[in-house]
C-alpha cells in the first residue's frame, strides 16, 4: 500500500496529499514575503488564512480606488478625454 494519502475532491477526482503540499507552497509565494515568512514553512491552514486575509485586502483597496475614481470623475468634465478613461477604468 502506498505511503501516499489520495484525497476526493467535489469533481469526483483525487488529489494526493504531496500535490494539496505543492499547491499550498505555491499559494505561498504568491502571497507578499511580510504576511508569511517564505524561509518558514507554514501549515496548510495558515497559508488559508493569510490567502484570505490578502483576497479581503486587495477587495477593500479596489473599493476604495473606485470610490476615489468615481469621486474624480464627478469633479470633472463628462465629456472630457480624462472623464471617459476614468469610466473605463471604473467599468
Amino acid at each position: 500500500m502506498s505511503s501516499r494519502r489520495s484525497r476526493q475532491l467535489s469533481s469526483g477526482t483525487s488529489m494526493r496529499d504531496d500535490q494539496i503540499i505543492q499547491l499550498v507552497s505555491k499559494l505561498q509565494q504568491l502571497l507578499p514575503g511580510t504576511r508569511i515568512q517564505r524561509s518558514n514553512k507554514a501549515s496548510a491552514s495558515k497559508v488559508l488564512q493569510e490567502t484570505c486575509t490578502y483576497v479581503r485586502s486587495l477587495h477593500r483597496e479596489i473599493d476604495d480606488l473606485s470610490d476615489r475614481l468615481s469621486q474624480l470623475l464627478s469633479t470633472i468634465d463628462a465629456d472630457s478625454p480624462e472623464a471617459s478613461i476614468i469610466r473605463s477604468l471604473i467599468m
